[in-house]
């Protein structure tokens, strides 16, 4: 079903992802989901108490900020791969410095990178560009980089959500068949 307040923009990018879901696995083509998140970072403030027999450790609810990170998470439903790459920050810069590093250590072989993304403002070939500019290199991740956006809406609505797809891709019907095509593989390598 698609949600009444739905427009052209929404239908293309839903049509385009699922499009790009339905694709068998090519090795010199790995489909790569992206998302991010920021997590606080916390330090106690007490010394929590070990855990005795029968009892559980206790910690204090009382906590001290301690900054915030940045979480770059990729999963590569079809290769059994996932990744979490922190970061200090979530800038263009740093998306680009991801993206470089899936590329480059990751999917070294591949010839193109089919990576389905939000639609953020940093999630654009412009990024890899400054990226590449920065360092007076070539912008040659841009061009190994096949980039489908999501619209936000696909993930409120359940439809397709990276974030959820990290966690709990496993359960639905798709890496069911993907396990079913590659009988052995688990999604922890």
């Amino acid at each position: 079903m698609i949600p009444p307040d739905a427009n052209a923009a929404f239908v293309a990018a839903m049509e385009d992802i699922l499009d790009v879901y339905k694709r068998l696995r090519d090795a010199g083509r790995p489909l790569v989901c992206l998302d991010e998140t920021s997590k606080q970072l916390i330090e106690e403030t007490r010394t929590p108490i070990a855990a005795k027999k029968g009892q559980t450790a206790r910690y204090d609810y009382e906590y001290e900020r301690n900054g915030v990170a940045n979480l770059f998470m990729m999963f590569a439903p079809l290769e059994g791969w996932r990744h979490v790459k922190v970061t200090d920050r979530h800038t263009a810069i740093d998306y680009a410095h991801a993206l470089k590093d899936l590329a480059d250590t990751h999917f070294p072989d591949a010839e193109t990178i089919v990576l389905v993304q939000d639609n953020l403002n940093t999630h654009k070939p412009a990024s890899l560009y400054e990226a590449s500019c920065r360092r007076g290199a070539t912008p040659r991740l841009a061009l190994r980089m096949a980039l489908h956006s999501k619209a936000r809406q696909l993930a409120r609505h359940g439809r397709v959500g990276t974030r959820r797809s990290v966690f709990a891709m496993s359960r639905s019907p798709h890496c069911r068949q993907t396990r079913a095509r590659h009988p052995g593989r688990s999604l922890g390598r």
